[in-house]
């Protein structure tokens, strides 16, 4: 599934994904200040003098302003257009949920909820019927912005909401909810799923209050107004075609750990209109704005840069958008490249030395970031094992491997000259130079090399579906926890070819019948223990909530992938962040779903420090 499949195909899935991570979460650091360093006066029995150091205090007020290319079509998250993304960045002030995603560790972590249900903790039971129940304790100071305590009734109304037939909601995974099942507590929420599955970490992403949301219309009463707020801040106005401000929930009831202070500082988030790209990035230049997330245009990033000399900071993150280059498996690749070696382990692992990532990303991203060291990286950096690293950009390695190749038995390079031709989508300026960039690295190991680029509608569309393609090249979006992660290795599944699966690169796949000629061709070119394998830890992984059984079939999938080269990941998209970091403390970059506003009520004015 490429990138634009992705989207058709996992649109309610991503929907999902933003209501679970676009929530709010208490600063876990500043970029600022220091303690003071007190000495008790001694004693006339001279008693040994004694430092304590008090706690960095943070100032409370003023305000901060995020400029924004988009205005949202509605503040409901839960209707058609609240998956619109600027939704979320501004809906971060005011919702509330179980989970967001941590701008440092990119890593789930609670908010509502003590921590986060799993097996170790008690909060997930697999049972022995088959179904597996979650377990959520509230926090117990949680509250609305109105005083009314959060508790299980408002998960139990969000689900009735959610599942509630005559409302335009998606349901997935909600409706594995055995409905019976639920326990309600003041400060609990219990519920049982149909079957294992990591999926419910997408689930109560954000959480409704019955008290206020009750009896109304809950499709047209929320687009220009908000339910009453569980988060940091309360939504104040909205000026169509020109701002909307969120000023301070003084009910709120988070306190930033650090420092013991209750949250958040600032009186108010100005959130301003700017559709114009270059118009919004000139108000950052004049700091008529002090926060943006402009687009990853390299000159844009370069020129902003600038600025840091006067006191911005402009933070250039890997995005979860990430490239790799890949092989076809498919019989009908040979269609495209009657030369492929795609089926043979040596030509693969003589490609992987054969790339420069480094000069690749020194050239299409001017070195912002670093190269990949596996696909780990875009979902769950701390799982990443960096499998392959063991792949060095060394053409002497590299071929080594196709002389290895070429005395294979039954394999005739002299008839059959080593080949690669690679296939990406035209019209994108960063996939053209890449495939320039190939042209020098294949043409150093001795391999033919061909470059047949096609307009993204035939190579997203037939191209894919059919395999036809020899070595191609798009994208992937990752998504934090453990759900995202598992998914994406059904990309790998030998039980899924196309067009019942996302198997796209034939890896291991059965002979495909009776459907339509685009997908109709035989087994995949690669069929062994490998590829058995991968099969089995897809279907493991799928059965397995226990996080450390999962992190252990995840490390070894990902280096099946990388021993046998199925994929060699490339590079993440840049993400980049600019904040005035002379006018605005606690500010941390976050390249994930959760969005820049994931810990705003951490923000504080550094220019009303004291001292």
């Amino acid at each position: 599934m490429h990138l634009k499949q992705l989207w058709q195909r996992r649109n309610v899935a991503w929907l999902g994904l933003l209501l679970a991570f676009a929530l709010v979460v208490a600063a876990c650091g500043d970029d600022g200040g220091g303690a003071t360093t007190t000495t008790a006066a001694p004693t006339t029995t001279a008693a040994p003098t004694t430092t304590t150091e008090a706690p960095f205090q943070k100032p409370y007020g003023g305000e901060v302003s995020y400029g924004q290319d988009q205005e949202p079509p509605t503040l409901n998250t839960f209707v058609p257009g609240g998956n619109n993304f600027v939704v979320s960045i501004i809906g971060n002030s005011y919702w509330t949920g179980v989970s967001t995603v941590d701008g440092f560790t990119l890593e789930l972590i609670p908010i509502v909820v003590t921590e986060l249900p799993n097996v170790a903790n008690g909060g997930v039971t697999v049972n022995a019927d088959g179904t597996m129940t979650v377990r959520y304790q509230i926090v117990e100071e949680a509250q609305w912005a109105d005083g009314v305590p959060i508790s299980g009734d408002d998960f139990r109304f969000t689900y009735d909401t959610i599942m509630d037939p005559e409302l335009p909601i998606d349901k997935t995974i909600y409706e594995d909810i055995i409905p019976e099942s639920i326990v309600v507590g003041p400060k609990t929420f219990e519920y049982t799923m149909t079957a294992p599955t990591v999926q419910f970490e997408f689930l109560f992403g954000v959480l409704l209050p019955k008290h206020d949301v009750e009896g109304s219309d809950f499709v047209n009463d929320y687009n220009d107004s908000m339910w009453v707020s569980g988060g940091p801040f309360i939504l104040d106005e909205w000026q169509k075609g020109s701002f909307l401000r969120v000023v301070r929930n003084d009910n709120y009831w988070r306190t930033d750990a650090e420092t013991g202070q209750q949250l958040p500082y600032l009186d108010s988030v100005l959130f301003p209109f700017t559709p114009a790209t270059e118009t919004l990035i000139n108000a950052f230049r004049e700091r008529e704005v002090d926060i943006i997330n402009p687009p990853p245009a390299i000159a844009t990033i370069e020129d902003l840069q600038t600025l840091e000399a006067e006191g911005a900071r402009i933070e250039v993150l890997s995005g979860p958008i990430w490239e790799h280059l890949n092989f076809s498996f498919s019989e009908k690749s040979l269609i495209r490249n009657p030369n492929s070696y795609n089926a043979h382990i040596e030509y693969r692992k003589a490609v992987a030395h054969a790339i420069d990532k480094q000069l690749i990303v020194d050239e299409i991203l001017a070195g912002q970031v670093e190269p990949m060291s596996s696909y780990v990286d875009a979902y769950s950096p701390t799982l990443s094992q960096g499998s392959w690293d063991q792949y060095d950009y060394n053409p002497a390695t590299a071929i080594g491997y196709i002389e290895e190749l070429c005395a294979k038995e039954g394999v005739d390079c002299d008839a059959m000259p080593v080949t690669a031709v690679f296939s990406t989508t035209s019209g994108n300026a960063a996939r053209e130079q890449l495939s320039e960039l190939f042209a020098e690295m294949f043409a150093a190991i001795g391999v033919v090399y061909e470059i047949q680029l096609e307009p993204s509608t035939l190579f997203f569309g037939e191209t894919l579906d059919s395999g036809g393609w020899d070595l191609g090249e798009w994208a992937w979006v990752g998504t934090p926890g453990f759900a995202g992660l598992i998914g994406i290795h059904d990309l790998f599944d030998p039980e899924g070819p196309p067009p019942l699966g996302g198997n796209n690169y034939r890896w291991g796949t059965p002979a495909v019948e009776g459907e339509e000629d685009v997908f109709n061709q035989g087994p995949g070119l690669v069929n062994n223990e490998a590829t058995a394998r991968s099969g089995e830890l897809r279907d493991l992984m799928n059965e397995t909530i226990d996080t450390d059984t999962l992190i252990g079939y995840l490390n070894e999938f990902e280096q099946l992938l990388a021993d046998n080269v199925v994929i060699y990941p490339l590079y993440q998209r840049l993400d980049p962040g600019a904040v005035w970091a002379d006018t605005v403390g606690g500010f941390k970059h976050n390249p994930s779903s959760s969005a820049l506003t994931w810990n705003m009520e951490g923000w504080y004015r550094v220019d009303l420090m004291e001292g």
